[in-house]
């Protein structure tokens, strides 16, 4: 049993719910594979008092906080500096300890781009279609643009909000990369070869069976997919990215690795791959899954 004292630093995450996160266990493993003397912890924060929360953070002298849902655009009034990333998403998950406050960052969309480098995939220069277009479809419009992709069809069934998006993102890059059309007008969309990723919650768990498109003739236009979910393991959309011919992944390495970088940057220290795997198979085995 690791002994906690007056220099063990403590780390957190705030939001609502919080009961089954899998952060504790990023963070917890980290710190005993590096042999550091933190300690990280949920914390359950209501919407009314997410000032509270952060301010007294800081006063508490804690390291650093992960946020999630709700909270992650109602902290940012609350801190001292604001990563540019995250400013221009207008979300943050990770909080860093700085002078007089917190500095905010998105580490969201740093952990998918590492999990995609990891498993061979880069953005740059990619054809990209994204599914949905609510919060986490406009981080990684966001994502896509900054890391140089060549184009994104971003698809959801209300088109005004998925043109809304794709203004935002054209405008703050100052090029047109994005291109809203409805969700049944994926029969539009040029050609193959496409990354695909799924950012709606269609398909979590208990709705396993559901599936944005369901016909196989988007899938053969995919040569890879990601399904931000990762609860089921393997979502519908990803059985019919490989039925299809192309390699589907989960979103539980984005999890990891966004982890991984708020760890980073907490600490100012670099994880391993071989530390990176670790925690992997740490959060697999917390939920279950074996290999």
């Amino acid at each position: 049993m690791r002994e906690i004292d007056g220099k063990t630093r403590v780390c957190g995450l705030i939001g609502n719910p919080v009961e089954h996160t899998l952060s504790p266990v990023i963070h917890n493993t980290l710190a005993q594979r590096m042999g550091q003397d933190l300690v990280y912890v949920p914390f359950l924060v209501e919407e009314s008092r997410v000032e509270d929360a952060v301010k007294g953070a800081y006063a508490l002298n804690v390291l650093g906080l992960n946020v999630t849902v709700p909270h992650k655009s109602a902290v940012l009034p609350w801190v001292k500096e604001i990563d540019p990333l995250a400013e221009k998403i207008g979300a943050a998950n990770t909080l860093v300890r700085c002078e007089d406050g917190f500095r905010a960052y998105n580490t969201d969309m740093t952990g998918l781009h590492r999990a995609m480098l990891s498993d061979g995939i880069r953005l740059e220069q990619e054809k990209v279609i994204l599914l949905g277009a609510g919060g986490a479809a406009r981080a990684v419009a966001f994502l896509c643009a900054h890391t140089g992709v060549e184009k994104v069809y971003l698809l959801n069934r209300t088109v005004e909000k998925a043109q809304t998006v794709a203004d935002e993102v054209n405008r703050s890059f100052g090029r047109e990369c994005i291109c809203s059309m409805a969700l049944d007008e994926y029969d539009r969309i040029p050609g193959g070869g496409y990354l695909a990723i799924q950012c709606t919650s269609v398909g979590l768990h208990p709705h396993v069976d559901d599936v944005v498109i369901a016909d196989e003739a988007f899938y053969e236009k995919l040569h890879s997919g990601y399904d931000l979910i990762y609860k089921p393991w393997e979502t519908r959309f990803m059985k019919l990215v490989r039925e299809n011919g192309g390699q589907a992944y989960n979103g539980l390495k984005m999890l990891c690795y966004q982890g991984i970088h708020a760890y980073e940057l907490w600490n100012r220290v670099t994880v391993s791959d071989e530390d990176a795997d670790t925690v992997l198979q740490k959060m697999k085995e917390a939920m279950g899954i074996d290999g």
